[in-house]
């Protein structure tokens, strides 16, 4: 077994806002905006800016194709961009669902995916060295996305 480290390095929520692009010849497209958030954590503080989002592709297997792009702006200033992506298993049902026009159905996802972030901030460069493990889970209850960033090492 190879060995490897996660380092947790923020936490974040995020509520966005969909738009519904509609039915494409791979899929349902999405848009989805940010409206803000916040971050903390032992390494970044601060907030999610509501600019970005998430452009999801929900292909007809049910597996979403997610696509976060955000920008975290911590407590001292600086901007960090946030880049994640991944594959999600919605089920078959809920492309269903979306082809008869009843949307996600109600249901918290759990959510993994992979990330990147990126930064000029001289106090924040070694982020730019690190892969990223973005842990989360949407509550369908709230519309908030809730993601736990870890450090790969």
């Amino acid at each position: 077994m190879i060995d490897y480290r996660l380092e947790h390095v923020f936490s974040f929520t995020l509520k966005l806002q969909d738009e519904y692009v509609g039915f494409l010849a791979d899929g349902f497209y999405l848009s989805a905006y940010s409206k803000g958030g916040t971050v903390t954590g032992p390494k970044v503080n601060g907030k999610v800016r509501p600019v970005g989002g998430n452009w999801p592709v929900l292909r007809p297997d049910g597996v979403i194709d997610a696509d976060f792009r955000l920008t975290i702006e911590t407590d001292d200033g600086a901007l960090i961009y946030l880049a994640c992506h991944g594959r999600v298993d919605y089920g078959e049902e809920e492309y269903r669902n979306f082809a008869a026009g009843k949307g996600g159905g109600g249901r918290n996802r759990k959510l993994r995916l992979g990330g990147q972030c990126l930064t000029s901030h001289a106090r924040y460069l070694w982020i730019n060295r690190v892969y990223c493990l973005a842990i989360g889970e949407f509550d369908a209850v709230t519309g908030i996305d809730t993601f736990d960033v870890y450090a790969v090492s």
